[in-house]
């Protein structure tokens, strides 16, 4: 008989509830949970896709060793055996610096992507930790950090309440949102307008966002700073900015920023932006006249030269506005996990460049070095020359700039380890491979994203499916990995939970704001239910958490606990020295004459952006059948009008050339990009030998990254420039 079981979906940061349809072990079916608290019903194609990613074929059903030159399979004990005899003994005689770790995106969207990757990083004593931020959103956690101490303090706008959205380099339509956990993105942008709101969008794509707008902007790609610094300009010298009593007594800086912002009017940015610049004073002005209005910007205006300013001028119009920590304005989420409330006061702050990286000396944001400069501290002879890597759940060789460097990198490793579902692009190096079970194997809570969630809730997925015979759970696959690395192999996975929650426990007990001050830690573990080491931790978590809440009032409450409205949170949150937000904090000032510079630049005759499909995410989804085609497709968008004066037709071949290298795609005519724009989207490439991805491969589409050497990023977060770098276009035969 078949039977239904909830589940939430981790295809996207949206985090919908889904009711799957069971027969056996086998995924017929997934809809959305009606009763879901966050979600209310919500889905998008890719959580109606659960049941074909669940049983996709291609998926490795165990663990594959590297013998002779060649990867075969293997049994668990011998993927453990390889790795404890090899990682421990090149680390010991290289030196802790001869192992990188790296991170992909889904990371995020599993249990074991939360709780085993710091654990990992310690075991191996390295500072080598490059993630998938550094291609998407490390500018917003520098800029975090630098305004609040806290690279994760990051706020989002009140969707639900605000009368006036302004999105920059942001597509929530068809992404479902990112540092924005808002399930139904659309329906909320279309509840704002008919409660009278206003939505107004800033990209140089008419995206399907964009034309739910009541404005959209279509400026020069790479020139969100400049806007936003005269819209932050306009505000100060017309008068307009009204922070609020509240909001000045705990920032510093207000009174300097006029000053360091005194070159960006809107008549010396227009040029640069190709706006108006009356129209840029009246988006100022609208902004300021709005009864509570919040601006939110996301990788388009991230993965840029200037994506930390961007990101930084974001929050700074959320508080001249006096928006900041207002309802219907910006706002801080307070996670079910997240610590418990301290007492406001000066914190530790954040600082940049900590160390740099061995080979260019880049500098460290958030303890990470630039994935762009992967490749080269592979290639690189020397003292810490990264020897060993650890890639899990990543796909560098599609994510990162110049891909093909990085392929031919990663050949020369002594040795590799992979956590990955797929034999795909990158993974097909690794020496080990260890997959993880399929979703709906597997326990679900989301650590990460509800801190960034536009409404408090909490919600616990037990296991949809036993786990079939062979197969390990996930977390047990990265605690059997952090005992391999540290020269354990053979203890019981179990025994590092127990280690976290000893050390948890015992300083829980001896902190004066902790809920569990001055208890009996033994008395409290005893306490802790689940029956795995992942479930006890969340529970403890839990319990240590602002709520109170326990993984018992999660499982009987399998639609999910509404933790309330995002409510006002400063100053308690800052975590800067001062104790107060830091408006104008001396890298970002340092920053600002390399900006001003940028009004005098001669833009490029053409440029690149990339482009989100509703039904894909980066790299991992293209192997779905259900995911596949339609609008999903790797082509590059040009201006009908760039089309006829460079000779291109609908439907033909072009050849594009940047710094790195140059591609060939097929070139699809279309007024939804502006001129001197064109459009390719990204994740894709699938055309390798040694990979085991037979629907990606039928259509493999291009790398666009491999478009770009790696050099240009942003100086202050390190992240890859990968949206409005030139390009040259010419027809193909």
């Amino acid at each position: 008989m078949p039977r239904t079981a909830l589940r939430i979906c981790p295809l996207c940061e949206a985090t919908c509830g889904l009711t799957l349809t069971l027969d056996g072990a086998a995924v017929t079916g997934a809809r959305g949970d009606r009763e879901d608290v966050f979600s209310r019903g919500f889905i998008c194609p890719k959580g109606a896709a659960f049941g074909q990613l669940d049983a996709d074929p291609d998926r490795l059903r165990g663990p594959l060793v590297r013998r002779d030159g060649r990867l075969r399979d293997a049994t668990w004990e011998e993927a453990y055996e390889t790795i404890a005899a090899a990682v421990p003994a090149l680390v010991g005689e290289y030196g802790a610096q001869s192992a990188g770790v790296v991170l992909g995106n889904p990371n995020v969207h599993t249990m074991a992507g939360a709780l085993y990757p710091p654990l990992l990083l310690k075991a191996l004593g390295t500072r080598n930790l490059f993630t998938a931020s550094t291609v998407d959103q490390m500018p917003k956690h520098v800029s975090s950090g630098l305004l609040f101490g806290d690279p994760f303090a990051i706020p989002v706008p009140d969707l639900d309440h605000t009368d006036f959205l302004l999105v920059l380099g942001a597509n929530p339509v068809e992404s479902n949102g990112s540092l924005c956990t808002a399930p139904d993105f659309p329906g909320r942008l279309k509840a704002l307008r008919a409660r009278g709101g206003t939505l107004v969008v800033v990209d140089p794509r008419r995206t399907r966002t964009a034309r739910l707008a009541d404005r959209h902007l279509a400026p020069r790609p790479g020139s969100d700073a400049l806007l936003l610094a005269a819209l932050a300009h306009t505000l100060l010298t017309e008068k307009l900015a009204a922070p609020g009593a509240a909001l000045e007594d705990i920032t510093e800086g207000i009174g300097e920023l006029a000053a360091a912002l005194g070159s960006f009017t809107p008549e010396a940015v227009a040029p640069a932006c190709d706006l108006p610049a009356d129209e840029i004073r009246t988006l100022a002005r609208e902004l300021a006249a709005a009864p509570t209005a919040a601006v939110y910007g996301r990788i388009g205006s991230s993965t840029v030269e200037y994506g930390t300013l961007a990101s930084w001028l974001v929050d700074v119009l959320n508080i001249l506005t006096g928006n900041l920590d207002r309802p219907g304005g910006a706002l801080f989420p307070l996670a079910a996990t997240a610590g418990a409330p301290r007492p406001a006061g000066p914190g530790k702050g954040f600082a940049l460049g900590r160390w740099a990286s061995r080979v260019s000396g880049h500098p460290e944001a958030k303890g990470e070095l630039p994935l762009a400069a992967l490749a080269e501290e592979i290639e690189t002879p020397g003292d810490g020359r990264i020897r060993v890597l650890l890639a899990i759940a990543a796909n560098p060789v599609l994510s990162a700039p110049d891909g093909n460097r990085l392929d031919r990198a990663l050949a020369g490793l002594d040795f590799m380890i992979s956590v990955d579902p797929y034999l795909n692009e990158t993974s097909r190096h690794a020496h080990v491979v260890l997959p993880p079970p399929p979703p709906a194997q597997s326990a679900h809570f989301d650590f990460a994203f509800n801190g960034f969630a536009v409404r408090n809730q909490a919600r616990y997925s037990p296991a949809a499916v036993e786990l079939e015979e062979g197969r390990l759970d996930e977390c047990e696959i990265h605690a059997r990995l952090v005992l391999a690395v540290s020269g354990l192999h053979g203890a019981p996975p179990e025994a590092v939970d127990e280690r976290v929650i000893a050390d948890t426990l015992a300083r829980a007990v001896a902190d004066p704001y902790s809920p569990l001050h001055g208890r009996d830690p033994d008395e409290q573990a005893r306490l802790l239910s689940g029956r795995t080491g992942p479930e006890r931790r969340l529970d403890l978590m839990l319990r240590l958490g602002p709520y109170g809440l326990t993984l018992d009032d999660l499982r009987q409450s399998p639609h999910g606990i509404d933790l309330g409205p995002l409510r006002p949170r400063l100053p308690g949150l800052l975590k800067t020295r001062s104790g107060r937000i830091e408006l104008l904090p001396d890298p970002i000032a340092a920053e600002l004459p390399r900006l001003r510079a940028a009004l005098a630049d001669r833009p490029a005759s053409l440029v690149l952006v990339g482009r989100r499909h509703l039904r894909s995410n980066n790299s991992w989804l293209h192997n779905v059948p259900a995911l596949a085609g339609g609008s999903n497709r790797c082509t590059l968008h040009v201006h009908p009008q760039d089309a006829d004066r460079l000779g291109l037709t609908d439907g033909a071949r072009a050849r594009i050339t940047a710094d790195g290298g140059s591609l060939e795609v097929p070139v699809e005519v279309t007024d939804t990009v502006r001129t001197g724009v064109v459009s390719l989207p990204h994740g894709w490439g699938h055309d390798r030998a040694g990979t085991r991805l037979s629907v990606a491969a039928e259509e493999p589409g291009v790398n666009v990254n491999q478009l770009l050497d790696g050099s240009r990023l942003d100086p202050l977060s390190g992240t890859a420039v990968l949206n409005g770098f030139p390009v040259e276009l010419a027809p193909l035969p």
